[in-house]
């Protein structure tokens, strides 16, 4: 589980989106903060992954925050979520290390496709970081699995079919290394196995993903599934 910090001066606010973590699989919130002074003790006590931050707090900046939380030495990653938008903030923000600026008012598919892109990025660091040294191949990879332009799918989804739900598991299959099974996208997901393997008939009978079989020892084939570059 990913724990999240949900930092906001407005009450209101921090519980809509604390509410929203909640809703997305494999995050889940750990402390919520309405200062600068209590989400620093928070990420001091070490047990914060990600700090969804407000730029407007009563004591400082959300900016000033990060830039104390990294001369602490913490390297807690940081998604900004606020209404300042001008582009002084924002350049300033990506200086300091934001992975994502989400700017007021959002939805919850806005929110859930950058905490998705970051699930996807801790998983691609996860798997290249293994290797210890990273080539250029790898280093794009991890760079890439912070995109979150919606992935292409095919108009006119089927009745029971979202398109939060679509664009999630064409996101794993675009970040996959090969191909994977209806089991293994449900368990990065977090749908079930029967969701899954819904959604993915449907894109690969509509031409965005490749079917490929994997006899076992069992002699019954396991489908599994590959993203088709568009």
């Amino acid at each position: 589980m990913i724990d999240v910090l949900v930092v906001d001066d407005d009450f209101r606010v921090a519980e809509i989106n604390a509410k929203y973590v909640g809703k997305v699989p494999g995050f889940r919130v750990a402390a919520r903060a309405h200062s600068a002074a209590q989400a620093l003790a928070s990420v001091q006590r070490g047990t914060i992954d990600l700090v969804l931050l407000d730029h407007y707090l009563p004591d400082q900046t959300g900016l000033e925050l990060v830039h104390r939380m990294r001369e602490q030495g913490h390297g807690t990653d940081v998604i900004m979520v606020t209404a300042a938008g001008d582009v002084t903030t924002v350049q300033a923000a990506m200086r300091l290390g934001a992975l994502h600026y989400l700017v007021k008012p959002f939805t919850f598919a806005a929110l859930r496709t950058r905490l998705d892109s970051y699930a996807a990025l801790r998983r691609t660091v996860d798997r290249v970081g293994g290797r210890g040294i990273a080539g250029q191949e790898q280093v794009d990879r991890i760079f890439s699995a912070l995109r979150t332009t919606p992935v292409p799918v095919s108009p006119g989804l089927p009745s029971g079919h979202s398109e939060p739900t679509t664009d999630l598991i064409c996101r794993v299959l675009h970040h996959a290394e090969h191909p994977l099974s209806a089991y293994e996208v449900a368990a990065e997901t977090g749908l079930s196995r029967s969701t899954a393997q819904r959604y993915l008939r449907h894109l690969e009978q509509a031409g965005r993903l490749r079917l490929s079989l994997r006899y076992g020892d069992t002699g019954r084939p396991e489908h599994r599934y590959a993203w088709v570059a568009p």
